[in-house]
Parts: structure tokens; sequence; C-alpha cells
């Protein structure tokens, strides 16, 4: 499947060229997938992938006339019965099925594509920066071959972490897949409470992208857990400790309101997943 110059999946139909479409295609590309080896289809594919065509990654809006090897479903889920439809005469025995559609089930793409190996996936918008990260689920057709092209394919744009169960998936949209969301905010309050406090509004803006980026980073490269990396900033009877303090209640501080966030997320999910 893969050497040292790069990986092979065989021929892969992309099916949406946007925004989580295309950083997809632009991870693979730079992980060394051949890119005469891609088709994507989309009337109109972003304009962030346009270079990729002149190196050999082929377009098209509609299905490729020969038998897939990979067929990979990035489009909005409410477009998908739409345009999905026309690949099953790109299917074949074994073409393995990888979506990224949000909210769309394994036996909703079942009954839209047939019967195949099917992977679900749930990545998160920092993949447009090759810095997400994607729960997975595979049915029971994926073998071990295949489970392992869509851990190569899904992991070009981040870590791959692959679930016990289909109901899983809605746990990882509520954390990860919602989540960028929540730190956005976390960025905007902390800028406007910056700014409450007497700080230049623009300044307090930086100070809160720069301390939420550079706190993620460190998470990431640190060996501790982040609530040793808390500790570690946390002086007793100091600053820190003041603002935890509120930070931290039992009843209405941060950690009771995000779960309660987490479980509306959840929730909602498995409403879309149902349909």
């Amino acid at each position: 499947m893969s050497d040292a110059s790069g990986f092979s999946a065989g021929k892969l139909t992309l099916l949406g060229g946007g925004n989580m479409g295309g950083a997809m295609l632009r991870g693979w590309i730079a992980a060394g997938l051949d890119p005469s080896s891609v088709t994507v289809v989309d009337p109109r594919p972003s304009d962030a992938i346009a270079p990729l065509f002149e190196q050999g990654v082929r377009h098209g809006t509609t299905a490729p006339a020969e038998p897939q090897d990979v067929v990979v479903l990035a489009v909005k889920p409410q477009l998908l019965d739409e345009a999905a439809a026309p690949l099953a005469s790109s299917l074949v025995a074994g073409t393995l099925v990888i979506s990224v559609a949000a909210g769309r089930t394994i036996a909703s793409i079942e009954q839209l594509l047939g019967e195949h190996p099917v992977v679900r996936a749930m990545p998160n918008t920092p993949a447009l920066i090759g810095r997400g990260i994607t729960g997975a689920f595979a049915n029971a057709r994926v073998d071990a071959h295949a489970r392992a092209v869509a851990d190569r394919l899904l992991s070009a744009s981040g870590p791959v972490e692959w679930v016990r169960s289909e109901a899983e998936i809605d746990m990882v949209t509520a954390v990860s897949g919602s989540g960028p969301a929540y730190v956005f905010f976390l960025a905007e309050a902390l800028a406007e409470a910056g700014a409450a406090a007497g700080l230049d509004p623009a300044l307090a803006m930086r100070l809160a992208r720069h301390t939420v980026a550079g706190a993620g980073e460190l998470m990431i490269r640190a060996e501790e857990e982040p609530a040793q990396l808390r500790r570690n900033v946390t002086s007793p009877k100091g600053t820190t400790e003041a603002a935890l303090k509120v930070l931290m209640a039992e009843e209405d501080g941060f950690g009771p309101l995000l779960r309660r966030a987490v479980s509306a997320a959840k929730t909602r999910a498995e409403e879309l997943s149902k349909g």
C-alpha cells in the first residue's frame, strides 16, 4: 500500500472539492499519493485545489466510467443523495466508500450505493491546515487492507481515532467535530473580557488568539496531561488561582457548562443521524 515515496489507494474518486474535500486532497498529494490516480467530481471545486489539476488530478462533473477502488464522499449531507447516486456505476465489489458527510449513517449510505465496505468518518475543521483529528468507524465489510487504506487517507490531515461503534461517531461529533467552535468562542470571550477590563480590543484579540493557539500547541507537545499543565500555571493565591475559582465552580463553572454543551451537540447529532 505504501512505500518510501508515498502511498497508493488505487483509483480514487473524491466527490466534493470544497473546503473539507479540498483539504483532504491536498493532504493526500502532500503525502505522496499519485495525482493521476484521483478524480474530483464537483461542478465548482474550490480555487484552492485548482493547482492540483495542473499536477495531474483529474476533474469531472460526472462519475468516472471505470470502476473505482475508493470513493470518498465529501459533499454536504443534504446534497449527498443527489450527488452520490450517479456513482453507483463506478462501484464494484470491494470498492471502499469513505464518508465524511456529517449525520449520514452507514445504513443510509448502503441504501444509496449498495452493500460495500464503508467507513464513516468525522474530521474537524483544523484539517484545513493539516492539524485536524478524525473519528472513524468501519462496517463489517471493511477488511484489514481496506481499513489500512482508509486510515492512510484520513490521517493525511491529522490523527485518526477508530471508535468501537457507529453510535460513538455522534459523541465524536459533539467533542471534536463541533469542538473547534467552542475554542473559537473561548477566544472571543477571552478577548471581550480583556477589552472590558480596559485593554484595546484589537490587542485583547491578539492576546486571546495567541494564548489559545499557544496553549493548544503546548498540550500537543507536552508529556503532561492538561490538568498538570493547568497546575503548572497556577501559583497558590495568585491571579490564575483567583480566575480558576470562578471557572471551576461546581454548579455554574466552565466544566458543567461544557458538559451541557457537549450533551446538546450529541443529542442533535443523534437526531440528524436518525433523519
